[in-house]
């Protein structure tokens, strides 16, 4: 498809933190061309960065919605973000924005999720009350900025001003960001006051799209939701109804698999045609930032049915007595680890020792930042080799 005018360009973004080096000098040469490694764009760049970052792949053992389960065929925070990210490119190729900075955004948007998912962030939040708090959307940009290193001559992954002003507003503008975001900001400001590009509006929503329908995937695959149930939403039950018109001999299970698809392509076509109405009259990426509003997302009567699938889940699934026993000992470990560390650093890892500043808000935060590195699989090794005995109670599916 043709690309859109006001579609990020590659060409034209707000540049990186951190200059290119001359690499025959050493000195910094903001005009010097970059290193290819390969004939890609900037955004390519940055969406294969992310890829080869130990953050990412350390998604495949941080929870979804099911601490560290047993099945192997239940998401992960990895393949939660390898679907946002397939939805992401649908979105995107649908309006004519750039599908590499939309997928790279998709990919990036839950590295700052701690362990044992919004239970590790609570309890992360908790620890951090008297330290500035901790916000996993903000972690996610810390990670990317300053905690994940893998170059010689910079901090953080270098990426694109318009993938962290993405990444850091993907759900709109924000008016008090917290200390870790105010600090990114100060260091390389991404002009946080204002609607971020559409593809950072495509990621979020992309986002939801992804969760709201594959956690009923996930919840009836566990036996948390039953079919019953979700009948109870009428726009479900019209899919459903749809569903066993047109494959009325087919086995049950493959029925559901067909109502998620079906849901899911939903949501996206509606996504596209009130998208596309919105932008009309739209010429550049500028504008879009500046039109003071959201462009991109669902239609008001989608809208309105999603925010009913997401109360539905949250009583049915998320706050499932199960659910919530196992939230509860997740927390608990992310306590104590904070306490111990805090008590006695040299429980940590010897570069984390030799990084760990001496007095707080700081002690504290890079306290954080170890922890909310971890995957599920680790924190639980951590505590019990601190502790002399395993978390139990925390596997429920």
């Amino acid at each position: 498809m043709t690309r859109a005018p006001y579609a990020a360009d590659p060409n034209a973004h707000g540049g990186r933190e951190f200059a290119a080096l001359n690499r025959s000098t050493g000195e910094s040469a903001a005009d010097a061309p970059q290193e290819t490694r390969g004939p890609r764009t900037d955004f390519q760049r940055d969406r294969d960065r992310i890829i080869h970052s130990m953050s990412f792949r350390r998604l495949k053992s941080k929870t979804q919605v099911f601490i560290a389960p047993d099945g192997d065929h239940y998401r992960t925070r990895l393949t939660h973000s390898i679907e946002v990210a397939q939805v992401g490119r649908v979105l995107a190729r649908g309006l004519g924005l750039d599908e590499d900075l939309t997928e790279a955004l998709c990919l990036a948007h839950d590295l700052g999720h701690p362990p044992f998912g919004h239970a590790g962030e609570d309890a992360l939040s908790d620890a951090m009350a008297r330290h500035g708090g901790f916000d996993h959307n903000a972690q996610a940009l810390r990670t990317i900025m300053r905690l994940e290193s893998p170059y010689p001559e910079h901090d953080g992954l270098n990426l694109t001003w318009d993938l962290l002003e993405g990444l850091a507003k993907h759900n709109g503008p924000i008016a008090a960001p917290n200390w870790a975001l105010a600090q990114l900001d100060q260091a390389f400001p991404l002009a946080l006051g204002t609607w971020p590009s559409l593809e950072a509006q495509i990621a979020a929503v992309s986002d939801d799209i992804a969760y709201d329908n594959h956690d009923i995937d996930d919840g009836l695959r566990a036996g948390f939701l039953d079919l019953d149930d979700l009948l109870e939403l009428d726009f479900l039950a019209d899919q459903w109804r749809a569903v066993e018109r047109r494959f009325p001999n087919a086995p049950r299970d493959r029925q559901l698999r067909e109502l998620i698809r079906d849901q899911i392509g939903l949501m996206v076509n509606d996504v596209l045609e009130h998208s596309r109405n919105a932008v009309k009259g739209f010429g550049s990426v500028a504008e879009i930032r500046d039109a003071g509003r959201q462009l991109a997302g669902f239609s008001p009567a989608m809208q309105d049915h999603e925010r009913t699938l997401k109360s539905f889940m949250y009583e049915k699934l998320y706050y499932h007595p199960e659910q919530v026993a196992a939230a509860s000992r997740a927390r608990d470990v992310i306590a104590r680890l904070f306490a111990a560390y805090s008590q006695d650093a040299t429980l940590m890892p010897q570069r984390w020792q030799d990084a760990l500043p001496e007095s707080d808000p700081d002690r504290s935060r890079t306290i954080a930042d170890f922890i909310a590195g971890m995957s599920d699989r680790f924190a639980i090794q951590s505590c019990e080799k601190i502790y002399g005995e395993r978390p139990q109670g925390l596997i429920n599916v």
